[in-house]
């Protein structure tokens, strides 16, 4: 609860209690880099006074521990974690994470608006400070068939609710440099507000371009040499480590403690596995400092340079008047929560029970047709074949050519040379489309694994071996409303159903984490070599992001931005 001014003043002087009292810790200053030895006192939601001695009604004894500040993923996609944002705050809220600033465009591109509307009202509850930006691209792109389109007359009714931000990633970045109509009333509409970049290897007058429409950050820059030209050019660029896209090892060296105020953190798209067994934020805090990068820069960027670069005055800091947002550590490299403070209210299983939760949306969503084997065949009359090529840790592809044999009027997958078969299937009942090709880099040998998680539109991305597993693990996936599936030699081997738009579980974040152990290792036996090869496959459908893309309407050429004839 936010105080009364006059009552915040008058805690700050000592004159009256404060509601809680962190006592004998010490205050890591992420603008100097100094240690702060003293109390810090709490009024409802905010900081009152710090580096004094305070009474309150409240004492808790840090002794021993560092105090930051909360921790801002400043680009996130909530359903990339498989829960609802209930379920993403209790995972992620005891590893430091204290707001959360996501684009909700995959459930918009199932169901519309109401997937944003439903984040928005689970934000009210959130003990974790959720900021809505409200998705730009729905769809992504004019190649795919997605669930729902949005307009920018439709965002015009979201965007005073109190949790909405700014507008999400602009990721059709040519319609940016070519003034589509469509994305100028969008960027119009949020002028002067906050407006997140998406513009993978842009550089030159196209970047001028894109910047000058309005853009401020941006996550996609995969090199030093990208992201600095993106550093001078105004935005400010976000570290992303997801589970598929990894580029803090490249864009490490660009943070220091100059560049620090301009640079901030975010995951995007990071699956509980990886948040279980690595970590989030912190795991990303842990490496940069393992990298070289000093404390301070580090920890600035992953919260006052976070809370700039959003407009976000009110947090960033241990500093009076400053949202009470703070992380209790034993270790500044080691970045070991022990105990964190959201808006005043210390996170635990206690304070979840009692914020409450909302009714889930976007049931029986999976709508795609009953698929026979004859439907992954592909046809042709040449040889020469585009093929996609995963660069594991990106989502950037190759676009390779092969020749592959026509047997019989086919395309057939070839293992020897890990050539195997990928389809989109249109899954939301608009046309039944069907899209097969082919890709190198899953090492698969058997089988088949499928999912309905495939971005940005989720219609159901296959890739296997064997035509009829990849038909029933197709038609399993619309029997489980949608998820996860391996399949061998006419069986499911694993599955994880994701009935809320085909993205989230209705269960807790650890039964998510359990039931994906025995699906990674499904996929594993069948040959497939990638570590996260059901967020890579959900990547693989993605038109926006170079350089060959599939989706229901067929292969995209990405830097001509056109389906492949």
């Amino acid at each position: 609860m936010k105080p009364e001014l006059e009552e915040l003043i008058k805690v700050a002087r000592g004159e009256v209690p404060a509601d809680t009292v962190l006592r004998g810790g010490r205050v890591f200053d992420v603008v100097t880099g100094d240690f702060i030895e003293g109390d810090v006192a709490i009024l409802g939601d905010m900081i009152a006074g710090i580096a004094g001695a305070y009474d309150g009604s409240e004492i808790v004894d840090v002794s021993g521990l560092t105090l930051v500040p909360g921790f801002i993923d400043t680009h996130l996609h909530i359903e990339s974690s498989l829960v609802t944002p209930f379920e993403f705050e209790r995972c992620v809220g005891p590893r430091g994470i204290t707001t959360a600033i996501c684009d909700p465009h995959e459930i918009a591109n199932v169901i519309g608006v109401d997937g944003i509307r439903y984040f928005l009202e689970a934000a009210e509850r959130t003990l974790m400070d959720i900021r809505v930006n409200l998705s730009s691209c729905v769809p992504s792109s004019h190649m795919e068939t997605a669930g729902a389109q949005i307009e920018a007359a439709e965002l015009a009714t979201l965007r005073d609710h109190p949790h909405a931000h700014g507008l999400a990633e602009v990721m059709n970045y040519p319609g940016v440099i070519h003034r589509d109509e469509g994305i100028m009333a969008k960027l119009r509409l949020f002028e002067g507000q906050h407006i997140d970049g998406h513009a993978p290897l842009l550089q030159g007058m196209d970047l001028n371009a894109y910047v000058a429409g309005g853009i401020r950050t941006e996550h996609e820059a995969t090199s030093a040499e990208e992201a600095r030209e993106k550093l001078q050019k105004g935005l400010r660029v976000l570290i992303r480590e997801g589970s598929v896209s990894k580029d803090l090892e490249a864009l490490a060296e660009l943070l220091d403690d100059f560049t620090s105020p301009y640079i901030c953190l975010c995951t995007d798209d990071r699956n509980p596995l990886d948040i279980g067994e690595q970590g989030h934020l912190d795991y990303m805090i842990r490496r940069l400092i393992e990298r070289g990068c000093s404390p301070r820069a580090v920890y600035r960027s992953a919260s006052l340079s976070a809370a700039e670069a959003f407009g976000l005055k009110d947090r960033g800091q241990i500093a009076p008047g400053k949202r009470a947002d703070i992380v209790a550590l034993e270790s500044l490299e080691a970045c070991d929560v022990r105990a964190v403070w959201s808006g005043g209210v210390r996170l635990s299983e206690a304070a979840y029970a009692g914020r409450g939760t909302i009714a889930p949306v976007g049931r029986a969503s999976v709508k795609a047709p009953k698929m026979e084997a004859e439907a992954f065949r592909t046809g042709g009359n040449r040889e020469q074949t585009d093929v996609i090529g995963i660069n594991e840790g990106q989502i950037i592809t190759a676009h390779l050519s092969e020749k592959i044999a026509i047997e019989d009027g086919d395309k057939r997958p070839d293992v020897a040379r890990d050539l195997v078969k990928i389809a989109v299937v249109e899954r939301h009942g608009k046309n039944g489309n069907i899209a097969t090709g082919f890709v190198r880099g899953f090492g698969l040998k058997r089988g088949a694994i499928a999912s309905t998680v495939c971005h940005d539109h989720h219609n159901i991305a296959v890739v296997g071996v064997d035509y009829d597993d990849m038909a029933l693990a197709v038609n399993r996936l619309g029997e489980i409303e949608g998820g996860f599936v391996v399949v061998e030699n006419g069986a499911v081997l694993a599955e994880l159903a994701l009935p809320i738009a085909g993205l989230m579980s209705l269960e807790s974040f650890e039964a998510v984490h359990e039931r994906l152990l025995p699906l990674r290792a499904a996929a594993a036996g069948l040959g497939v070599s990638l570590h996260e090869p059901f967020l890579q496959l959900a990547f693989l459908a993605l038109p926006v992001i170079p350089n060959l893309k599939i989706t229901d309407r067929g292969l995209v050429d990405v830097l001509k931005f056109e389906i492949i004839a």
